[in-house]
């Protein structure tokens, strides 16, 4: 079968970014294995006191997919913090490589994965291996896909059928004997999903409602990804360039939901009217991102 890759996918397959291992690495994640036929291997270095992942490598042994988005993926985190970097979805990734095919989410979803179990052994979180109610009941023995990844996949990417959570998962793709099993998962997951959404009261409701007439539209599905890229292109492109005319400057330390948390820096750390110049940085922002944020300063 012939997928049709985007030239960034191609790009990235044919000339690989940020191939091997980063010497003495902070924080090393592999998932896969080679008996399935995949496998990533994902190593970090990482400033102590930011927390900034100063340089991320990888290996990989798998299609010209996995290589793409391990290649694209490192770039993505390098100048991150370990939190920011956690944020990144498989949605992300896909958006910067230009689109993937549905049949190769597989190969973010490996990746994010390898990050994930590289942050947890740098933070100390690494599990035994042999806690297999931690890992989860194998559903597919072709891929050694647990019912746990499953779950994962379904909640982090909203999967609705079968062929999705072959496409995110690549359980099933094979024998296709667990498909079944996988259905079962699916309705299941999805149940306690639906339980699992806050009720509101038909009052507060009707309140929301009228507000939104009110207001300008939300800008929606933003991913805390997203938020990043909007916020660093508002502060590189108007609000370094107007805080410098008076020798001032501010960084992005971190974004958290609805909270965005700041540096000044230079003649606005300080400041008298720091309180003004924040508040001009939140307006400018909320304008951006079509939404309410809370913005603290960690100078």
């Amino acid at each position: 079968m012939a997928w049709k890759y985007s030239e960034k996918v191609k790009e990235h397959f044919k000339n690989p970014r940020n191939v091997g291992v980063v010497n003495n690495a902070d924080a090393v994640g592999e998932v896969g294995s080679m008996v399935c036929g995949d496998a990533l291997k994902l190593s970090l270095k990482i400033e102590p006191d930011s927390n900034k992942i100063l340089d991320a490598k990888f290996q990989t042994y798998c299609c010209g997919s996995a290589i793409a988005s391990s290649s694209a993926l490192t770039e993505m985190i390098k100048g991150m913090t370990v939190d920011q970097a956690l944020a990144v979805s498989n949605q992300d990734l896909a958006e910067y490589l230009d689109g993937l095919p549905e049949e190769k989410m597989h190969c973010s979803v490996m990746g994010k994965d390898a990050l994930e179990d590289a942050i947890k052994k740098y933070r100390g979180e690494e599990t035994d291996a042999h806690e297999e109610e931690d890992e989860g009941k194998i559903v597919c023995h072709c891929f050694a896909v647990s019912d746990k990844s499953i779950e994962k996949a379904i909640r982090e990417n909203n999967l609705k059928t079968t062929e999705e959570v072959t496409h995110y998962t690549k359980a099933g793709g094979a024998c296709g004997s667990c498909l079944g099993e996988i259905e079962d998962i699916i309705h299941d997951v999805r149940a306690r999903m639906e339980q699992e959404q806050p009720s509101q009261p038909k009052e507060s409701k009707q309140i929301i409602q009228k507000n939104k007439t009110e207001e300008k539209p939300l800008k929606q599905g933003l991913t805390t990804y997203k938020k990043i890229k909007i916020i660093e292109k508002l502060l590189k492109e108007e609000i370094r360039p107007s805080l410098g005319i008076d020798h001032g400057g501010l960084e992005l330390v971190e974004v958290e939901d609805n909270k965005v948390y700041v540096r000044l820096l230079g003649a606005c750390s300080g400041c008298a009217q720091s309180g003004e110049t924040l508040e001009y940085v939140r307006n400018r922002i909320e304008e951006e991102l079509g939404q309410p944020i809370e913005i603290k300063d960690l100078a």
